[in-house]
């Protein structure tokens, strides 16, 4: 089943229509959909796919070989290629008179275990890119090496590409297209338990409960969501150890340099490292208030929402999970759902936002969107705002996110009303976004003031998956 990635195909078929020699990069973390993409891609071209493996030049050599002979050549089956050279000379031969693409998979493997290997495609791309209709795809999922020794200035291959796509785990709105069953909240939940990484979510059965879902992964040492967060570790750092360290202080609540620094029990310079390889991993972001670029309020979160969940539940419960106590493990966790959902449901929102801005529907035009935290100088005490974006110095938009059973009342509305004014905007559109809708008296006051928007869960569902 291939789901989304409309907008990649569209412009790798744009790339293949121009019949003139094209060199792709696609990069992104392990798990996100990469090789299902070009499978769909070249699943109706002229095609040479090999995927590298982690092994030495000559078995990787001997492979290609095989894929080359595959496609339907005048080599003899017995034959391999005595260099990557000549294979990769033969294949450029090969597109002299036709469209062809070669999708090299996993190119880190093969790189690595043949040093000369990027030297060589810089050398044939000069030689035949001028009269050759071949579309070169270079793929893999070791994020640091493909952005040091691929798309960087130094590396040898710099300012031969003619493209360059960084694949990113689906946003909600594709998440929800992979399920039929789940109800419009179940489908929250499971976004907020993995994501949009199509592996994961692959693992997630919407003929079973959301409770059943976590119970048959999370909680079940032989699942393979069970230890993906480690062994995903393993494959990219040499220390993972700390690495887990770090990334579970931040899930169970430390969000600042000196409380993640105190919590793992290493000076703050080291942990500066650490965190900065997991933000190249896409596993931690760093967030600044919204406007102020470099600040010392700085804090950081998890990013990916199946590390987040399972940095949250896991590590706690390990002991319990290891003695096959699901049911007393999810009985643990389940308290804390709602209170986990509140930032999943703040991302959700942002979607819908953007929606309204992509389509033309909103009426604040902003630029980014973002969290803001601060001193409230009339009151003189820490106050955030879980959404802000700006359009200009007169007008912004000011969103307040509540996922919680009960209806939203109006004192929660004249409280963002309130730290909107922080800012003295003379136009200012609100939001309120509740999960189960809101209560009679803040209708008519979001009425009465003109500038708010109320927005249930299910009203945004609808509009997000239109």
């Amino acid at each position: 089943m291939f789901i989304g990635r409309e907008r990649e195909l569209e412009v790798l078929n744009r790339l293949y229509r121009s019949d003139r020699f094209e060199f792709t990069v696609i990069y992104g973390r392990r798990r996100v959909g990469k090789t299902a993409l070009i499978n769909q891609f070249i699943k109706d071209k002229k095609a040479i796919y090999f995927m590298g493996v982690e092994s030495n030049a000559k078995q990787n050599l001997e492979n290609f070989s095989k894929n080359i002979m595959e496609f339907g050549t005048d080599i003899q089956a017995e034959t391999a290629f005595v260099s990557f050279q000549a294979a990769l000379e033969y294949v450029f031969m090969l597109a002299e008179k036709e469209r062809l693409i070669l999708a090299i998979d996993e190119y880190p493997y093969v790189a690595r275990a043949s040093k000369s290997l990027a030297s060589t495609l810089q050398l044939l791309i000069d030689k035949y890119k001028d009269g050759s209709k071949l579309m070169l795809i270079l793929c893999g999922s070791s994020m640091s090496y493909m952005e040091d020794h691929v798309l960087a200035y130094k590396a040898p291959l710099y300012g031969r590409r003619t493209s360059q796509m960084k694949i990113l785990p689906f946003d909600f709105a594709d998440t929800c297209r992979y399920f039929k069953n789940f109800s419009g909240e179940d489908k929250a939940l499971i976004y907020g338990m993995v994501g949009g990484t199509p592996q994961y979510l692959l693992q997630m059965d919407d003929r079973l409960s959301v409770e059943d879902n976590i119970k048959n992964t999370f909680l079940n040492p032989s699942s393979s969501i069970f230890e993906e967060p480690e062994n995903l570790l393993k494959q990219e750092v040499r220390e993972p150890a700390l690495y887990n360290a770090i990334i579970t202080s931040i899930a169970t609540g430390a969000s600042r340099m000196a409380e993640i620094s105190t919590k793992v029990g290493e000076d703050t310079s080291v942990c500066a490292t650490y965190l900065k390889n997991l933000m190249a991993l896409g596993i931690i972001q760093k967030e600044t208030p919204y406007g102020e670029k470099a600040s010392r309020k700085s804090i950081y979160a998890v990013e990916d929402n199946m590390f987040r969940f399972w940095y949250r539940f896991v590590p706690e419960n390990n002991s319990i999970i290891g003695r096959g106590a699901a049911e007393l493990a999810y009985k643990r966790i389940e308290p804390y759902l709602s209170d986990y959902m509140g930032k999943v449901f703040e991302e959700i929102c942002k979607q819908y936002l953007w929606k309204l801005l992509l389509s033309g529907e909103s009426p604040v035009v902003f630029g980014e969107l973002g969290r803001w935290w601060g001193t409230n100088s009339s009151t003189r005490s820490q106050t955030e705002i879980d959404i802000m974006g700006v359009q200009d110095k007169d007008t912004a938009l000011f969103g307040e996110c509540k996922w919680t059973n009960e209806k939203v009342d109006v004192s929660v509305l004249k409280t963002l009303e309130r730290r909107s004014q922080i800012f003295h905007y003379s136009e200012t559109q609100l939001y309120l976004f509740a999960k189960n809708g809101f209560t009679n008296g803040c209708v008519e006051t979001a009425g009465e003031m003109g500038n708010v928007t109320l927005v249930s869960y299910k009203d945004l569902l609808e509009k997000i998956i239109e």
